[in-house]
């Protein structure tokens, strides 16, 4: 039986290694994603039927906790693949699961084209599906593609003439597909997360999911992706612990008032990797945590689906548990990531801002994908919980 957390582990020293020269030179890790598809990790949550482990939730966050350690370019690259498995197995009939699921059993890799910019709030959809002279088009444009150009098969959410939700799913090779390597941002700069257009392509039926009937349905899928954002920042703050005590141990130099001779025995600098340590492990554990209530969410929902509705009274109430927990574990991972990764030079000191070691890319990545979601949010949701026993909103944030 394969064990798909000891598979990334083995993935991860050669993504670590190549991760600060992929950075500074912006280079897609089109290679690693290669070697990602040959090892068959992306096929963890398929249904062993389907040739995939069906591990658990845990499992999943300690994947991303290794990748996102290792580069978390990388790990969010691979994030919509792990979503569009999720959805599929929730929200798909049974035989486009056995047509998209068995293609990501046998090694396949997929992605996701969601995000658009325009509209009045975030999360409007107008990427469209029409009918014309008996085809049915997908027509508009995507300006957040993480992963696709890494991708064999792309999953794009959309609506119908009617406004109905669907995903509609695309080779890679498709025609009409158009995916532009122009994402730019300080951070995260090695995810593919550039625009995607879509020019008249041509579906079948069996390219075409229906969702609407999980429009304002809670699911577990949102908390599942939170999750695995939750993992990536603890991944980035273990990472910069690694690096904060590699230096202190080996660089860092005490003070002449510090009364020590190196400083691994300076009070100060052993304050700073204490206080590091407590808070991205403070964050990992709420992390482990949560992914206990999303695998008692996701279980239930799916056992629920299978029977033929959406969630349960008593599935209901582990959804919002699961959400609650995610929430919390989002807000300890964003503030460890963050904090860690500026602290760390109280620790190393002018030398570890030289450009050549690339320290920096730390809290850039921090910085960058930890703006995905907001945490005041998720403070007032959790608040709101405990205090009115009111659920969280029905969004894929929760």
């Amino acid at each position: 039986m394969t064990d798909y957390a000891d598979l990334a582990r083995q993935l991860a020293p050669a993504i670590a290694a190549s991760a600060p020269g992929r950075d500074a030179e912006r280079l897609l890790p089109f290679d690693v994603f290669d070697r990602i598809r040959a090892s068959g990790l992306g096929a963890a949550r398929v249904q062993k039927e389907l040739g995939g482990g069906d591990v658990s939730q845990s499992v999943v966050a300690k994947i991303f906790i290794t990748l996102g350690k290792a580069d978390p370019n990388v790990a969010q690259g691979l994030f919509p693949h792990f979503m569009n498995i999720e959805q599929l197995r929730l929200m798909a009939s049974p035989e486009m699961q056995a047509r998209y699921l068995a293609k990501i059993g046998e090694g396949q890799l997929s992605s996701g084209a969601v995000a658009e910019r325009g509209g009045g709030f975030r999360g409007e959809i107008h990427t469209h599906v029409s009918q014309a002279e008996g085809r049915k088009m997908l027509q508009g444009s995507k300006f957040y593609s993480t992963g696709c150009l890494f991708a064999d098969f792309i999953k794009v959410q959309a609506v119908d003439e009617e406004g109905g939700a669907l995903y509609v799913m695309l080779p890679r090779n498709a025609d009409g597909l158009v995916l532009k390597d122009d994402w730019d941002g300080m951070g995260q700069r090695v995810t593919a997360s550039g625009t995607s257009e879509f020019h008249d392509i041509v579906l079948s039926d069996e390219q075409i999911i229906p969702i609407h009937h999980w429009s304002g349905r809670r699911s577990y899928v949102g908390a599942a992706a939170q999750l695995i954002h939750c993992a990536i920042d603890v991944g980035i703050g273990l990472a910069v612990l690694e690096d904060a005590i590699y230096w202190a141990k080996n660089h860092t130099r005490p003070l002449r008032e510090s009364g020590v001779s190196k400083a691994s025995e300076d009070p100060y600098i052993l304050y700073a990797i204490g206080e590091m340590s407590t808070r991205v492990r403070g964050a990992e554990a709420l992390v482990r945590r949560a992914a206990e209530h999303v695998e008692l969410a996701c279980l239930a929902q799916l056992e629920d689906s299978r029977q033929g509705c959406f969630a349960t009274e008593e599935t209901e109430r582990l959804l919002v548990r699961s959400s609650i927990t995610t929430a919390e574990a989002k807000i300890a991972s964003t503030d460890a990531a963050l904090y860690v990764s500026q602290r760390m030079y109280d620790v190393g000191g002018a030398a570890t801002t030289q450009k050549r070691f690339n320290y920096d890319r730390h809290w850039r990545n921090a910085r960058t994908h930890t703006t995905h979601d907001s945490v005041a949010y998720k403070y007032k949701a959790i608040g709101n919980y405990l205090l009115n026993d009111a659920p969280p909103p029905i969004t894929f944030t929760y």
